[in-house]
C-alpha cells in the first residue's frame, strides 16, 4: 500500500508563496495521475490540481488557475505544488492522492496545513 506524506505548509501573508511536496513510499507516484486536494474548516475536500503520468500535462481548478503550478520529480518520487499569490480563501489542509475515483485512491496522508492570513 502506498503511503503518502505531504509537507511544506505554513503561515503566509496574502500574496505570499509556498511550495508543497508530496512524497510516497511503497509505490511510484509516476505510475499514476496524481492530484492535489484541500479541505477547509467546515467544508468538504475539493480538488485543486492534477498531473498526468503519461505526458506530464496538468489541470487546475478555476480558483487556482494562474497561481498554482504542479510538477513532478520522478527521481525523488515526489509531486510538488507551487502556490503563488496566495489568498485567505486558500487556507486549508492540503493533501495529495491518486487522481481517480474514491474507491481507487490510497489512504489519505496527514496533509499539510496552509494558512493565509495577515
Amino acid at each position: 500500500q502506498v503511503q503518502l506524506v505531504e509537507s511544506g505548509g505554513g503561515l503566509v501573508q496574502p500574496g505570499g508563496s509556498l511550495r508543497l511536496s508530496c512524497t510516497a513510499s511503497g509505490g511510484r507516484l509516476d505510475d499514476y495521475n496524481i492530484g492535489w486536494y484541500r479541505q477547509a474548516p467546515g467544508k468538504e475536500r475539493e480538488g485543486v490540481s492534477c498531473i498526468n503520468n503519461s505526458d506530464g500535462s496538468a489541470y487546475y481548478e478555476d480558483y487556482v488557475e494562474g497561481r498554482f503550478t504542479v510538477s513532478r520529480d520522478n527521481a525523488k518520487n515526489s509531486v510538488s505544488l507551487q502556490m503563488n499569490s496566495l489568498k485567505p480563501e486558500d487556507t486549508a489542509v492540503y493533501y495529495c492522492n491518486r487522481n481517480s475515483g474514491p474507491s481507487y485512491r490510497w489512504a489519505w496522508g496527514q496533509g499539510t496545513q496552509v494558512t493565509v492570513s495577515s
